[in-house]
């Protein structure tokens, strides 16, 4: 093998291993540290996952050898210029989740530097406690972002389930923002324009014939707002802002811990819905389900999604009680133990076995399939 091949490799285990291996490279009489071809981003690693390693695990702090040390943003800029997107936002994920760079949330540059995804999003109502003045601010143009990206996936699925696909031939005649036809209500209205006042002026409206019309449902939508229900407190939040919109549903979103909060008005910004969450806590499930069971104004048109892992806080068997009272009531009764695209889920089976033998569909669906199960129900 030629030396410089051979230095190479071993530059590239160097790199692979870490600083705590450059002693017994060193002593193939090959490599030496001064000739370390992967400086710059052996110092990048370090920075973040030198954080594995304290005295707990036999490892002594010591000084390097190395430049000054990173700082958040500077590391942050690095990682920009010698990494691609994708490992870019591995490493954002894993800086969060794994190491507890908080640094990365409650500082305003480095948060706007980010990228905008679901993993930023999930942190940031993690960790939103710790923001203060103008970061809050940053921090809610991200959940925007995230939230519009994430509604825009999911509203046409929504649309074409639970309303129908929309006729764009037929003239219609429910008169509503969303049915607008602005080529037609623009063509037909080009002989009122206004040439000396430059001014277009419209003496009717056209709009949209949906396929199927409905009779309002009520969608009562009830969710665990512990730790560990993070992404379906997004994706119910989400969901229930797109439902909210649709003439056919009229919705009703509570949130709860040991607390119950009734959200329904904040529906029209899913953004203020979600940074009013309080992640953590315990949980009353029961409690939710009573305040629920005030909501059913027309119980055998109403859809009542309990979205919990159905670990309950408090005696078990009240939350069956009532869980039996909003079936009884004739309530589609739909409990999903995961609401997000991942379909992964730790529930309490047992809870899940009884509500299921009581009559309530019990599931852990993907938004997508909430929809369509929805659409099936009200058709």
């Amino acid at each position: 093998m030629e030396p410089d091949l051979s230095r190479e490799a071993l530059n590239r285990w160097r790199l692979l291993l870490g600083s705590h291996a450059e002693e017994s490279l060193e002593g193939s009489g090959v490599y030496q540290s001064s000739e370390f071809s992967y400086q710059e981003l052996d110092s990048i690693l370090e920075f973040l996952y030198n954080r594995e390693y304290g005295e707990e695990q036999g490892y002594r702090k010591e000084g390097g050898r190395g430049d000054s040390a990173l700082t958040v943003p500077s590391w942050l800029n690095k990682i920009r210029k010698l990494f691609p997107k994708k490992t870019v936002e591995i490493l954002e994920r894993q800086a969060l989740d794994r190491y507890n760079m908080t640094e990365l949330l409650t500082d305003k540059k480095v948060l706007e530097s980010m990228e905008p995804n679901m993993t930023l999003l999930k942190n940031i109502l993690q960790f939103k406690g710790r923001m203060k003045g103008e970061v809050v601010k940053s921090a809610k143009e991200i959940v925007r972002k995230v939230v519009d990206d994430l509604r825009r996936q999911l509203e046409n699925e929504v649309q074409t389930s639970i309303v129908g696909k929309r006729n764009r031939h037929k003239r219609g005649y429910t008169k509503s923002m969303k049915n607008l036809d602005v080529h037609k209500t623009i063509r037909k209205n080009l002989k009122n324009y206004d040439r000396k006042n430059s001014r277009f002026i419209i003496d009717e409206l056209y709009f949209h014939s949906n396929i199927q019309h409905h009779n309002k449902w009520n969608i009562v939508i009830v969710v665990d707002e512990s730790g560990s229900m993070m992404d379906s407190v997004i994706y119910s939040s989400v969901m229930a802002s797109i439902f909210y919109k649709l003439a056919a549903l009229k919705t009703h979103l509570v949130i709860f811990d040991t607390k119950v909060v009734d959200l329904s008005s904040r529906l029209d910004d899913p953004v203020d819905v979600l940074m009013s969450v309080q992640l953590g806590g315990g949980t009353h499930i029961a409690q939710a389900l009573k305040y629920g069971r005030t909501l059913l104004e027309n119980p055998s048109k109403t859809i009542f999604i309990l979205v919990s892992d159905l670990e309950e806080g408090y005696p078990i068997k009240e939350m069956y009680r009532q869980s039996k009272e909003i079936i009884d009531a004739g309530c589609k009764f739909l409990v999903l133990t995961a609401l997000d695209f991942n379909g992964n889920s730790t529930y309490n089976q047992h809870a899940a076995r009884v509500l299921s033998d009581m009559g309530a569909n019990v599931a852990a669906i993907t938004p997508d399939e909430l929809a369509q199960w929805i659409g099936k129900v009200i058709k």
